[in-house]
């Protein structure tokens, strides 16, 4: 960083973590009083955590990466070149990983998908970290988003975005906080908060259903009338509708759910972290 002739400040976020990371960053302040900490009372995420975090910092760019070094810092230079072009956005692009295949597989479908359901174009297996402009960063400040899926909301904000392309690294130490289900729950986030589609195709799947159910009605009643004697009363075919229709329901309710879900998360207002420390901040 030195070489760049940017003046810098290193800001750590800690989310309540039970190791010894936060005493050793304090020892790293007291050697540099370029590094600032947060820490936060509680594990907020790690999608409410970054998004706090940037908007602590006061510099014309901020640079977010994970500490885990999966985000090379060696691309730091690439990003602030993107920025000096006139870019107000630069992300960087996981094309390849050494990471588990099919957990990158199953990442990059969603992201195609997501980019077909969405209304707006999002950049495709990137995850958030990258530079990010003044001006951008006071934009997202405009925006009341409790769980802000960051790689949707700069596309939302509409600026260029420029990519900076490289090949994962497999995580050398600790392990990711990250399971199957903190996964699902950011891509379902991407999705609500991104595409209209699936609340839409309720409308469309249930008029379908009403229609072939009418449809299916009528043809039984014109049988039993032609077939009175012969056309048997089953069960089997009543059985088999109604769990149909009910599964069709219990989907549909789950999904409207999650829409109404992320509407009552965002009228509390609680605030996107609550940090228990600051250290090294004026």
């Amino acid at each position: 960083m030195g070489n760049l002739n940017y003046r810098y400040e290193h800001i750590f976020i800690d989310n309540a973590s039970a190791d010894q990371t936060v005493d050793k960053i304090k020892k790293l302040i007291e050697a540099d009083k370029k590094i600032k900490l947060i820490v936060n009372v509680r594990n907020f995420g790690h999608l409410r955590s970054p998004y706090h975090a940037i908007h602590q910092a006061h510099g014309d760019a901020v640079i977010l990466m994970a500490s885990d070094l999966q985000d090379p810092p060696e691309l730091i230079p690439e990003l602030i070149n993107k920025w000096e072009y006139g870019y107000k956005t630069a992300l960087i692009v996981k094309k390849q990983s050494m990471e588990n295949p099919l957990m990158f597989l199953i990442r990059k479908f969603y992201y195609k998908f997501l980019n077909k359901i969405s209304e707006i174009k999002l950049v495709e297996n990137a995850h958030g970290s990258g530079l990010y402009d003044r001006l951008v960063i006071g934009q997202m400040a405009k925006v009341n988003d409790p769980n802000p899926y960051l790689r949707g909301l700069l596309a939302e904000i509409g600026y260029p975005i420029a990519e900076v392309e490289f090949t994962q690294p497999r995580r050398k130490q600790g392990i990711t906080k990250n399971n199957f289900f903190t996964l699902l729950d950011t891509a379902i986030i991407g999705i609500i908060n991104h595409s209209m589609l699936p609340i839409r195709m309720l409308t469309i799947v249930g008029f379908i259903l009403s229609f072939l159910s009418i449809a299916i009605a009528v043809a039984f009643f014109i049988l039993k009338m032609i077939y009175w004697e012969r056309y048997a009363n089953g069960m089997a075919p009543l059985l088999i509708g109604l769990f149909f229709f009910v599964s069709i329901q219990l989907f549909f309710l789950g999904l409207i759910g999650e829409y109404v879900s992320s509407i009552n998360i965002k009228i509390r207002n609680l605030p996107m972290v609550v940090e228990s420390e600051r250290v090294n901040f004026e």
